[in-house]
């Protein structure tokens, strides 16, 4: 028995993040068990599921976060890696609820499967999301290979002259990621300061972060959105590439013909 029969929406979520997991693989974004996926899912839990027992001991998350209370996520566990998660869901992953006192965290389904070490940065940003007030119920940490790239130069590290440089490639690039990239100098990984500094870039106004020399961190309404947007992104950063292997400098669009998409579409930058 699994917590995802007779639950179809819940179901669909999850299916949703075993299919992200593949393109991650198929794009060479997850090797071993890196990237990590944490969704909100407490709107899928029905009067059953919150009846159930756990299957572990309440685990401490490291910090206290007052909006998590009772909600519910799926996470990738610890060590598992993306094209398993793929194929088998619940078997590389586990529904979570956070405990009252907003600081422990109990598996209830299906496995007693240990959540990602990043599981307390992860849950950190999903607190200051619900505090705000947002839509935003996925986040998504993984490694695109040209984007990386990038952040191996102190001149794309500059404030907003990676997100210029990428809107410029292409119209759809700035239409489906219209607030660019925030990016964040290199900090240790799962870090308490990685996730602070990820929180305040978030805050800033960008859904898709930057860490240095490491790999991104998205946040959207679900998962296929925060891929959506890494994806766009990282297509804009292999035509840059892509043109400097021809042997010239791309020229990008105008800051005239962007401002103009901003317009005509709407856009909030």
């Amino acid at each position: 028995m699994s917590i995802l029969d007779n639950r179809p929406a819940l179901k669909g979520q999850i299916d949703k993040v075993a299919e992200v997991a593949g393109y991650l693989w198929q794009k060479g974004w997850a090797e071993r068990n890196g990237g990590n996926i944490t969704v909100n899912v407490t709107e899928w839990a029905d009067d059953a599921m919150r009846a159930l027992p756990a299957i572990s001991a309440p685990r401490p998350i490291g910090k206290t976060l007052p909006h998590l209370a009772g909600c519910w996520f799926y996470c990738k566990g610890t060590g598992k890696r993306m094209r398993d998660l793929a194929r088998e869901p619940m078997a590389n992953g586990s529904i979570i609820r956070i405990t009252a006192d907003c600081a422990h965290y109990e598996i209830v389904a299906d496995q007693p499967v240990a959540p990602t070490s990043e599981l307390p940065s992860h849950l950190a940003v999903h607190d200051y999301l619900l505090a705000k007030g947002s839509p935003y119920r996925a986040s998504l940490h993984t490694h695109p290979i040209e984007l990386v790239a990038l952040t191996h130069s102190k001149a794309w590290m500059e404030k907003d002259a990676a997100t210029r440089m990428l809107w410029s490639m292409i119209p759809e690039t700035k239409a489906f990621c219209p607030r660019g990239l925030g990016m964040v100098p290199y900090m240790l990984p799962s870090s308490v300061e990685l996730a602070d500094a990820t929180i305040k870039a978030i805050d800033d106004d960008y859904d898709v972060v930057m860490w240095e020399k490491h790999g991104v961190f998205a946040v959207d309404a679900d998962i296929m959105d925060a891929f959506d947007q890494v994806d766009v992104l990282n297509k804009a950063a292999q035509i840059y590439i892509a043109s400097r292997n021809m042997g010239f400098e791309p020229e990008g669009m105008t800051d005239a013909q962007m401002r103009q998409l901003s317009t005509v579409f709407g856009l909030p930058k």
